[in-house]
């Protein structure tokens, strides 16, 4: 991505905690069948490697996962906050009217080759692991082994799943930090009294000092 130094995120544990409030990623690859991108959840073991390794599956009717078997290499998307910068926000507006648009926003790509698995017992582990992450704020979790065991091992048999450790790691904050201190909280108090929830959560990570 481009990344002016302004904006890069160095530090690999906050890199990482964007991965993990992420939700839903991008998995994009190249290959034979030309740019393929897949939208998928996925886990992250940071302690596995020198960045961490991504842990998610496909449907096995999905043909992407047969670029990671064939070598290809994947560029994981985790896109965060974001918002509309409207040039209405910076106080230096009014001085000299030179100013425009910009939109503000949080994303970290992750890069690297995978190993493509089918294994009964590593898919169960790999689902249940994400089934658990994502009930885990709900009255009543639902388990994997809630659903009968055929019907489990049927639907196993339907994904493949792939472990990416991340062999590069790009981040982006920007976060106004190219304007002054006062056009920095002019956006950020414009955000946070904006009615939507994105912007208002975009203001949370803007610097107030």
């Amino acid at each position: 991505m481009y990344l002016p130094k302004a904006f890069a995120i160095d530090d690999l544990q906050e890199l990482q905690q964007q991965i993990l409030g992420t939700r839903l990623a991008m998995i994009v690859t190249h290959g034979e069948q030309g740019l393929q991108a897949s939208h998928l959840p996925l886990l992250l073991n940071a302690a596995e490697g020198p960045n961490g390794t991504l842990y998610g599956h496909f449907a096995k009717a999905n043909p992407q996962w047969q670029e990671l078997q064939n070598g290809a290499e994947a560029l994981v998307i985790f896109a965060g906050a974001d918002a509309y910068v409207s040039p209405g926000f910076y106080p230096s507006k009014a001085e000299h009217g030179k100013v425009v648009p910009t939109w503000n926003y949080v994303a970290v790509h992750a890069y690297g080759t995978a190993e493509v698995f089918t294994d009964a017992e590593r898919l169960l582990k790999l689902v249940s692991a994400l089934t658990d992450r994502h009930e885990a704020a709900r009255a009543q979790p639902w388990k994997v082994a809630d659903a009968p065991a055929d019907y489990i091992d049927g639907m196993l048999k339907a994904i493949v799943g792939f472990a990416l450790p991340i062999q590069r790691l790009e981040g982006k904050r920007k976060l106004s930090q190219n304007r002054n201190t006062v056009d920095i909280a002019g956006v950020r108090q414009g955000l946070a009294a904006s009615p939507d929830a994105h912007d208002q959560a975009l203001a949370q990570l803007m610097p107030k000092e």
